[in-house]
């Protein structure tokens, strides 16, 4: 199947299409061919919405090379993130939320990977999540973003409003300055049990705890984005 280039891609065909990969298996760093349209995977969260992307528009997004040989463009948050910011339109998580189509990222911190998703316009995501779901259909609420986008020359439509409630508790991280206390200790406390060293059991998330945070979330089937929320802190046995 050739991309189309016919100046007409919509966010809801973004949408339509990623959902015909729902199901299919996920693996960190995996390539996928952006003008190859009979790929079924592996994909990273980065080269399924890129590869959808290209093959509803023509457009190479997110992509080390934004310009050249689709079969090679290597996607990265990263990428999605710097494109983002200088070509593509940065919008609220509200207005993403009922937007199809329309991206939502979270940020890669150095040393961890980020996360893009599709939205699909009623507060739902399509995204190839991790390697212990393989690609999904699930929610923007409860979870931390950083931004929505629009990508350039791709037509959206906005939908009627949807609530999107953020995390219900904290996400600890890596941040300027460092998240303190008795519950990153607590998280210290679990990595260094599970074996994965966190360094000095301080109290600090510091950025050897977020190495160690994304060595856990990896190893258990996790996003590596080296943040602890519900998800991780549940998996490491930790209350938030």
């Amino acid at each position: 199947m050739a991309p189309r280039t016919n100046g007409g891609a919509t966010g809801s065909a973004l949408v339509t299409l990623a959902r015909k990969h729902v199901g299919e298996r996920y693996v960190l760093g995996a390539l996928a061919p952006k003008d190859n349209g009979n790929w079924k995977g592996p994909w990273d969260c980065a080269e399924f919405f890129s590869w959808v992307v290209f093959q509803t528009s023509g457009i190479l997004y997110g992509c080390n090379r934004d310009f050249g040989d689709p079969a090679t463009a290597d996607a990265y948050t990263g990428f999605c993130d710097r494109d983002a910011r200088t070509l593509g339109e940065v919008i609220s998580l509200d207005a993403a939320a009922r937007t199809p189509g329309a991206a939502v990222l979270r940020v890669p911190q150095p040393g961890a990977i980020g996360h893009v998703v599709f939205s699909d316009g009623t507060g739902g995501t399509i995204e190839a999540h991790s390697s212990a779901d393989g690609v999904i259909s699930s929610r923007l609420a409860g979870r931390r973003w950083d931004m929505g986008v629009l990508v350039p020359g791709i037509k959206y439509t906005q939908r009627a409003v949807v609530p999107v409630t953020e995390p219900s508790t904290v996400v600890y991280r890596l941040m300027t300055p460092m998240m303190t206390g008795p519950v990153v200790r607590r998280i210290q406390q679990a990595l260094k049990a599970a074996g994965f060293n966190p360094g000095a059991i301080d109290g600090e998330f510091g950025p050897h705890t977020q190495a160690a945070v994304v060595a856990f979330q990896l190893s258990n089937g996790l996003v590596g984005d080296g943040e602890v929320g519900e998800l991780t802190a549940s998996a490491l046995g930790v209350a938030l």
